[in-house]
């Protein structure tokens, strides 16, 4: 049983125990080009979460890990079979329920571990703060936190060089060979703007990539991803220590 993660423990230990930060990760569950499964999204924010959760454990945090939400934001896909989509009103309602039993039980401060690029928390995290004051509620992009180019060859959108080397550490099991991925070739936007980044519209995904990838995944190791791996948990694990160690009147300097 390892003490920070809840999927894996009992009412014998959690009746006494005591916690200053819940973890909350969020995936989704949808296609990855032709290589990876469904519940790559899953499986990256659970293995993300517990390893820097543990980091976080060993440096005294009293620190407790969600089980994960697999369904995200999954709206542009509604034609990839069982792309699972669960709308941003959908979320919201979730995320509420879940901060009400840790607001209720005196665990007032949540970082949702997001594991998703379709998720897009900053909107709720708006109104829950105004709902429920006592909590600190905090949502970061583990897949934003490190440059890609540190790492990869190719910068990876969706199932792509990184993902694929996450889970060719992580699950190499569950990865097919790579001569079966498609190249993760994709089409974009014409609007100068979009490409610019200050104006944004969703992409209707089917007509942006053939093989459900945006990025190529060639050249994916097992050891780029153990080296990312790493290098991305060590970051998140300092957030959850700042957070956690941090006094919630002493959040700002």
């Amino acid at each position: 049983m390892k003490p920070y993660l809840l999927i894996e423990n009992n009412w014998k230990y959690i009746k006494y125990a005591s916690f200053d930060l819940a973890i909350l990760p969020w995936g989704a569950t949808e296609a990855h080009n032709y290589h990876l499964p469904y519940g790559t999204d899953i499986i990256e924010a659970e293995a993300i979460a517990g390893e820097a959760a543990r980091m976080a454990w060993e440096e005294g945090c009293k620190i407790i890990v969600l089980p994960v939400i697999p369904f995200g934001v999954n709206t542009g896909q509604h034609d990839v079979t069982l792309d699972m989509n669960m709308n941003p009103s959908t979320q919201f309602v979730v995320l509420k329920d879940v901060i009400e039993v840790l607001n209720r039980q005196g665990i007032f401060k949540l970082i949702i571990l997001n594991s998703h690029g379709g998720n897009d928390f900053k909107p709720m995290v708006r109104e829950l703060g105004l709902r429920f004051p006592k909590m600190f509620i905090s949502s970061c992009d583990w897949f934003r936190s490190l440059d890609q180019k540190l790492f990869f060859e190719n910068k990876d959108d969706h199932a792509g060089e990184m993902e694929t080397s996450l889970m060719l550490y992580l699950r190499p099991g569950l990865v097919l060979p790579l001569h079966e991925a498609g190249d993760g070739n994709s089409k974009k936007f014409k609007f100068k703007a979009i490409q610019e980044g200050w104006a944004w519209a969703e992409r209707q995904w089917m007509k942006v990539t053939k093989d459900t990838g945006v990025g190529d995944p060639r050249k994916a190791t097992a050891e780029k991803g153990e080296k990312y791996f790493k290098a991305v948990t060590e970051k998140v694990a300092q957030f959850f220590i700042e957070v956690a160690k941090t006094n919630r009147d002493d959040f700002y300097e």
